[in-house]
């Protein structure tokens, strides 16, 4: 082949390859587009109407009876903390557990049988959970009960935590563990002084990340926490919160309520999405720190 004929066909095979790579960014470009649409959409509609909702008294005062126009949903969002602090405690603890147990000592078949049902609660709808916990907890004390409702959210929390603590303490490189257990430490404290600490901060992430999906859950607590127009009282009496405040207000037929329900909306998604963000920083900050 003369030069020139080679020339030609290289500048024919490289125009070719910007013509097909321009091609597939555009592609790409619009799968992006189409998979981030649905997200901006309910971002820009909760602003929307739920931003020139919000009040200082949308913080600090109870919701008002029908008919009359202000309140607040302090004692929901009083109420949501308490929910996820105790449930936090449950799953934590629990989920916590499992994930130190599968990434130490699950290599058998006792932990493929564990990892098998961990994965199997992550999928099990969360309504399911709420009729599961109403049959367990609220119909043997015949009441609706913040209890009730942290232990349906507890086990929600228990697979991400579980999971996540797994994969992260894998992470952690096997020679750390040698090197404890060579300086005659007792594998527990290895595993509590050593491995927990060199991936503290990723199982602090895939904390954020349960506590984030179950803040906004409304169905179990429908089963089980229910609702409560005033201040809470007690860990066995119904409480407040902000998901099923939310829910009851925006299937109501009053207008003021509607946009209290956008209120709160714009509330939950800006804290859900504080909390995604944070993890997503955690993670970074720990990738860096092992590069």
């Amino acid at each position: 082949m003369k030069s020139g004929s080679l020339h030609r066909y290289l500048s024919q095979g490289y125009r070719r390859r910007k013509v097909v790579d321009f091609g597939m960014r555009v592609v790409l470009a619009c799968m992006v587009a189409l998979a981030v649409m649905p997200l901006g959409s309910v971002l820009a509609m909760v602003i929307q109407k739920g931003l020139p909702a919000l009040s200082f008294s949308f913080f600090t005062q109870l919701p008002k009876p029908v008919g009359e126009i202000g309140g607040g949903m302090a004692n929901a969002l009083v109420g949501t903390l308490i929910l996820v602090a105790m449930a936090s405690v449950i799953g934590i603890i629990w989920g916590g557990l499992i994930g130190i147990y599968l990434s130490e000592f699950g290599k058998g078949k006792l932990g493929s049988i564990i990892r098998f049902a961990t994965d199997l609660l992550g999928s099990v709808p969360s309504i399911v959970i709420g009729l599961f916990v109403y049959t367990l907890v609220v119909m043997p004390m015949k009441q609706f009960s913040a209890l009730a409702g942290a232990i349906a959210l507890g086990i929600l929390m228990i697979p991400t935590v579980a999971r996540s603590t797994e994969e992260l303490l894998k992470l952690v490189p096997q020679h750390i563990r040698e090197a404890g257990l060579a300086l005659g430490l007792p594998r527990w404290k290895v595993i509590l002084f050593l491995v927990l600490r060199g991936a503290m901060s990723g199982i602090i992430t895939g904390v954020l990340l349960a506590v984030a999906r179950v803040a906004g859950e409304t169905a179990p607590l429908l089963f089980t926490a229910l609702g409560n127009q005033y201040w809470q009282r007690g860990i066995t009496e119904p409480i407040a919160s902000l998901p099923v405040q939310i829910y009851t207000y925006a299937i109501s037929p009053f207008e003021e309520w509607h946009r209290m329900a956008w209120a709160g909306a714009f509330v939950l998604v800006a804290v859900v999405f504080a909390m995604n963000l944070a993890s997503r920083f955690l993670m970074r900050g720990q990738l860096l720190a092992r590069e």
